[in-house]
Formats: C-alpha cells, sequence, structure tokens
C-alpha cells in the first residue's frame, strides 16, 4: 500500500439529481475523515454519463453541500472535461494487453453470471459496435487490501468479470474514469459506501496496471429506506433539506447514523458549529461496520 505525505480525500457524486440523505452520510463521512487530520477534502463532479445527468443538477449539489457547512478545497472537476485522460489510460492498458473490444451484448451472455470473456482472443462479431474491457484474468490476482472499517479484504477480479471501461455508445464507464481522476488528483484516502466494495478489485487492479499509487479504503454502511432499499436517486430518495431548522436537524442525524454519538444539546446548532464538534472527535473506530442503516424516521417523517 503506497504511503502518501498529505491526505486527500474527496466527494464525488453523479449530478443525476439532488443530495438525498444516504449522500449526504458519505459526503460527511469523507469530510470528516479528511478535516479531521488537517487534509482536504475536494469535490468532483461525475457526470461523464450525460442521459443521467439533468442540466443543472451539478449546480444543486454543489449549493446543498454548502448550505450543510461542507465546504470543498481547490477547484472543482467534472469528468466529462477529461476524456483524453481516459483515452491514453485506455491506449496503455491496449499496450499491455490488459483491454479488448468486445462486441458481445448483454442479452448474448444473460445466462452466464459474468462476461465469459468471448471477446479476449478477437470479436465474435467483427463490424458491430464494440465496448471496451478490461481483461481481469492477467492482472494482479488475487487482490487484497486492508479496508480500514471493515478489515482484510481479498478478491480475485477475475471471479467478477471484465469489466467495461469504454462503453459502446462512446461513453467512459465508472471504473477507469474513477481510477485516472483519483490518481490525478493525487487522492490518498477514498472513503464511500459500502456498495462500492466489490468495484475496489476493479480499481486496484487498474492501479497497478497503470502504475498509480494506492489509495486507503474505507466503506461506510449504507443508509437504507423502510422498505429495505438503499437509498438513492433511482429509488425516489427525497431530497435534502433546504431550510435551516431542517437542515440543522439533518446533520445531527448524519452524524448519529456515522456513530459519532453527538451531544444532545449539539442538536439544533448552525452546521459550522455541528462539524466542528464533529471534526474534534471523529473516530472511524466507533462505526459499527453493518453493511446498512435504516434512515432516521424524523427524516421519513419530514420528507
Amino acid at each position: 500500500m503506497t504511503t502518501f505525505s498529505h491526505y486527500r480525500g474527496r466527494f464525488a457524486p453523479t449530478p443525476s439529481g439532488p443530495l438525498h440523505f444516504g449522500s449526504l452520510v458519505a459526503a460527511l463521512g469523507s469530510y470528516l475523515d479528511a478535516r479531521a487530520v488537517g487534509g482536504q477534502w475536494l469535490v468532483r463532479i461525475e457526470d461523464i454519463d450525460p442521459p443521467r445527468c439533468p442540466p443543472g443538477t451539478d449546480t444543486t449539489i454543489l449549493r446543498q453541500l454548502e448550505a450543510f457547512g461542507l465546504h470543498w478545497d481547490g477547484p472543482i472537476v467534472w469528468q466529462s472535461a477529461r476524456s483524453d485522460a481516459y483515452q491514453a489510460a485506455l491506449e496503455r492498458l491496449r499496450q499491455q494487453g490488459l483491454s479488448y473490444p468486445c462486441s458481445c451484448s448483454r442479452k448474448q451472455w444473460q445466462t452466464h453470471p459474468i462476461y465469459p470473456g468471448w471477446c479476449r482472443d478477437g470479436l465474435r462479431e467483427p463490424g458491430k459496435p464494440i465496448a471496451w474491457r478490461l481483461r481481469t484474468d492477467l492482472g494482479q490476482r488475487p487482490i487484497i487490501w486492508p479496508d480500514r472499517l471493515l478489515g482484510a479484504q481479498r478478491f480475485d477480479p477475475a471471479d467478477l468479470g471484465d469489466v467495461v471501461l469504454k462503453r459502446k455508445d462512446g461513453l467512459w464507464a465508472y471504473q477507469l474514469a474513477v481510477v485516472v481522476d483519483d490518481a490525478d488528483q493525487h487522492i490518498s484516502d477514498i472513503v464511500r459506501g459500502v456498495d462500492l466494495l466489490d468495484n475496489t478489485p476493479w480499481q486496484m487492479q487498474l492501479q497497478g496496471a497503470l502504475g498509480y499509487p494506492v489509495p486507503r479504503y474505507l466503506h461506510l454502511p449504507l443508509v437504507m429506506s423502510p422498505d429495505g432499499q438503499k437509498l438513492s436517486k433511482q429509488n425516489l430518495a427525497p431530497a435534502l433539506a433546504s431550510e435551516p431548522v431542517a437542515i440543522a436537524r439533518q446533520l445531527f442525524q448524519a452524524i448519529e447514523t456515522l456513530d459519532q454519538a453527538p451531544p444532545v444539546e449539539l442538536k439544533g446548532a448552525a452546521p459550522a458549529e455541528q462539524l466542528a464538534w464533529a471534526v474534534a472527535h471523529w473516530r472511524v473506530e466507533r462505526i459499527a461496520p453493518a453493511r446498512e442503516r435504516p434512515a432516521p424516521d424524523a427524516y421519513q417523517e419530514e420528507r
């Protein structure tokens, strides 16, 4: 594991809709982890899928972060402006024989648990649109790392399948873009939801192939709705509050959800006061490593 001289964390939302309570918990966890050690906290807008990103949503997200007192360092990076960097990384992987074009459709391999690698040695159907995939059987295996909350993790990327790096429609896939951006922004620590835990082996395999440093990882429990679904934009999770009283209440609930046990007298305090306390008292070891958490009842009632 690479040692970084300075802590640099990031929050990287997809602007497919406004932030919700689950987003707030993820943003807050990454913010507190950085600020507690005097580190930097960056914001990156992951807008590589324009059809999913309504115009103006990125501005809404930035205003929400500011309303909750989550102020970032340095300029914001938009992934939509980073295509040349992703293409250069894909070319490096191609030269190493670690990426390959694939003409297969999901319908063709839907009876298989993962993509079977049919195009590894040449296109099955030349002339059809192609995606680019990572050849996981040739890269670093297995992938082992110490998650800061969940402990030792071990995955074989080949068991997860040859993930897409560039889609058939020419859009960049998350796995390659996030690895290139984290390296270019010198991110030392990644704090995010546990739903991305099994993405980490692909990303670490890419980091190794591209000669990038490997950040430390901390995967936080997910926030769940009453029906057992992950709070998400796809599941129509309500947007964060916009009024000062409700903002203070939700921020306090987010600190509680991260098991930081804020004092009851902090409830209702302005975001700056709550965050100052949370930064001073942030302890990763307090977080119970359960995979999911229910959304606070009060949050549900308010929305």
